[in-house]
Formats: C-alpha cells, structure tokens, sequence
C-alpha cells in the first residue's frame, strides 16, 4: 500500500481505535491509580511519624499488584499481547514485617509501581490531548455543514460565514483527521514498549527465577529420594532381616539338636547356619549405610557417635546442630562424615580423628581433622569426588586441605533448612 493509501485509510483502522482506546482506559487506570497510591502514600507518611509502617506499606503493594493487573488486562483486551506477570511470591511463614522488606527489595515491584506512577502522569494528560485532536478534526472536517449555525464571527474576529475562512477550516479538520491516528498510535507504542519494559523482568531477573526454580525442584527430587531411602531401610528392617534373623536362628537350634546326623549332614547345617549369620551380619550392615533409622529417631548427634564408636582408633566428637536441620541435610551431613572416616581408616594411618560438627544461622559446618600420613586429594580418588558431589547435589561446599606428612583436614559447608 502506498503512503497515500495508508494515510486515508488511518483514521477508519480498527487499530488506530483500539490505540485510542488502550490510551483512553490507560488513563482511567492512571487515574485510579494515582488516586489510590496518593491516598495509600499520605496514610504511609502520616501513620510513619506514629510508628505504623507496614501495615501501610503492604497496602501499599496491594495497590501496586492491584492497577498491575487492571494494566495487563488492557493490553491482552486491546492490544492481543498480554504481557507476562513477575511471580514473586513472598516468604512463607514470615511476619508483615519481613514480606513487605522483601517484597520492596525486588526490583520488579518498584517498576511495578513506576509504571503506575509514570502511567498516571502521562497518559492521563496524553488522553485529554487526543481527544481534543480527535474533537478538533471532526468538527473542523464537517464545518460546511453546520456553519449555517454559528455567529458571523467569532471572538477573534473571524468570519465564520466566509469561503476562505471555512476552506482553512475544513483544511485544518482533515490535516487532524488523518494525522491524529499516527499520533495515536505512536502514543500506544509508547505506552506497550514502557509498559513491557517495567512490567516484565529482565534477563537477569528472569534468569534468577529459573535458578530459584530449579533449585526448589532440586530440593524436591532430594527430599522424594530421601523418603524413599527411609521407606526402603524401613521394609528391610522390618521384613526381610526379621525374616533372615528367624532363619539363624532356626539353622542355630537345628544345629544344636540334630547333632547325631551324620557328620556330612551336619558340616551342611553348621555351614547353612554360618552363611546365615553372615548374610544378616551384611543386611545390617546395608540398612544401616542405606539410612540409619538413629538419626530419624535421636538426631545428627547420636547418629555421628555411633558411627565414631564403630571406628577403630579415637576419635573426638563435637556437635551442635540446634535447631535441627531438615532430614535431607542431616542425612547428607550423616554420609559425609560415615564416608570420610571410613576413608581414614583405610588409607591414612592416622591415629587421632577430630569432629566438629555446628550450625550458624543458615550454614551447618562439618570439619574433620586426622593427623595421618596426608596427600588426600579431590583429583586422586573417587572416594573425594563421590563426597564432593554429594556435598554439592543439597548445594553445599567441600574443602580439603592435605599436605604430604598431614594432618588432612576436610571442610563442608551445608545450606541448613529447618
């Protein structure tokens, strides 16, 4: 289509209406929302100087999501492009207090209230304009037609009733006519491209949001995979070593009693009996590695102390883990020190073993010290690599320090939920 042709079929577009439109209810929104922040912002400052602010300023924010939405709405209606809400939801289980800092602190929610600000002040003003343009250029198009019904002359002296004065008129009516929808709908441009601007996040923000999902869904899977070790520790304590327990017994006290069976006989039973014995002494030894029902039941503290207790040379146990974490962190905590000793025991030929084991507002810290040969490191074996990647699954940290000649000493940082 030509220049031409686009200019004379601007003002009769469904476009350049629903432009007008989508300035027009911009403006009531504006208006609304000006009026509701001005209100809101007077209580803020009045009820500040007694003491009440948050209160005030959560209502604040309500009206901030409040004409958020009104303005979302009227660019999915007019426009076909709705544009995507910033989902931010406050902490649960928080006081007033401590949502409303929060929620202030994200920037989405002060562009948020920006645009409502920046709405108000612009396209209310906008609107008036274009329709005093719109006004203008129907009235002065269509002046042939009712100049019958004017004076002779107006206030600054023209003569309304004359071909010149009617030709420019009538002149200056279409000039509007047609220019007005470009200005229209260069205004709805405006308003989208801010609008999207502010109302949306950015790149950064939206990147920050898919790390926060990820890591909650991270915990989820974590804390499904935990519950499942727990269930299985359950059923094969309760089942199958119950079962396997009855079963050397029942070999022990055939062995006692059926002593007169031919030695062959016998040798079948006694050895029946010993692979027994030894199958439930390694179950045991599973469930407990699979998950100690210990650390459910007494907590980090007594799960540790057993596992000190097991190992073969002295090993000097410090733990202060109030409140407690929750079981995904404590069972990793758990591992962690189980697969660390062992590979003291193993490789190190220390002779003394220091544990601490505490927590600091959000971090539970695990520290183990043995004064063995040293040389450990993440890069030799799989053993480190396996903790180090356990460690970083529940988002934590692990440190190793190990000079030849010792001590070693291994360092975890863990996120400590409650």
């Amino acid at each position: 289509m030509t220049v031409g042709g686009r200019v004379l079929r601007a003002p009769w577009q469904a476009r350049t209406w629903l432009a007008t439109f989508q300035i027009a209810a911009g403006s009531t929104v504006g208006i609304l929302a000006f009026t509701m922040l001005s209100v809101v912002g007077s209580a803020v400052l009045v009820l500040t100087l007694v003491g009440i602010r948050w209160l005030p300023m959560s209502a604040l924010l309500w009206c901030g999501r409040t004409c958020t939405r009104m303005h979302r709405s009227r660019f999915a209606a007019l426009r076909g492009e709705p544009i995507p809400a910033v989902v931010h939801p406050p902490p649960a289980g928080q006081g007033l207090r401590s949502r409303v800092r929060v929620e202030l602190q994200q920037p989405a929610v002060r562009s948020r209230l920006a645009y409502s600000l920046l709405s108000s002040l612009v396209l209310t003003p906008g609107a008036a304009i274009l329709m005093t343009l719109w006004t203008a250029g129907l009235l002065g198009t269509t002046i042939v037609g009712y100049a019958w019904a004017l004076p002779a002359r107006n206030g600054f002296g023209w003569g309304l009733h004359e071909p010149s004065t009617l030709l420019a008129l009538t002149a200056a009516g279409l000039l509007l006519l047609f220019g007005t929808p470009w200005v229209v709908r260069g205004m709805a441009a405006w308003d989208a491209a801010v609008a999207t601007r502010l109302l949306t996040s950015s790149h950064v923000d939206q990147l920050a949001r898919r790390v926060e999902v990820l890591s909650e869904n991270q915990i989820r899977l974590l804390d499904a995979a935990d519950a499942e070790r727990r269930r299985i520790e359950r059923d094969l304590h309760d089942g199958t070593q119950q079962r396997l327990t009855s079963l050397a017994m029942n070999l022990g006290i055939a062995r006692e009693l059926l002593s007169h069976l031919p030695p062959d006989a016998h040798k079948l039973i006694a050895d029946a009996h010993e692979e027994a014995k030894q199958a439930l002494t390694e179950l045991r030894g599973f469930v407990r590695g699979l998950y100690p029902a210990v650390l459910d039941d007494r907590g980090l503290d007594a799960a540790l102390s057993g596992i000190a207790a097991r190992l073969p040379l002295p090993v000097h146990l410090a733990v202060d883990v109030q409140p407690r974490p929750s079981r995904t962190i404590e069972a990793a905590a758990y591992f962690v020190v189980s697969e660390a000793l062992t590979n003291v025991a193993k490789h190190t030929e220390a002779e003394n073993v220091h544990i601490e084991v505490n927590r600091r507002d959000d971090r539970l810290r695990i520290q183990i010290v043995d004064d063995g040969c040293g040389g450990a490191s993440l890069e030799k074996g799989s053993g480190l690599r396996g903790l180090r990647d356990r460690v970083r699954s529940v988002g934590g940290e692990l440190r190793i320090h190990s000079p030849v000649g010792g001590p070693t000493v291994l360092d975890v940082e863990l996120p400590c939920v409650s």
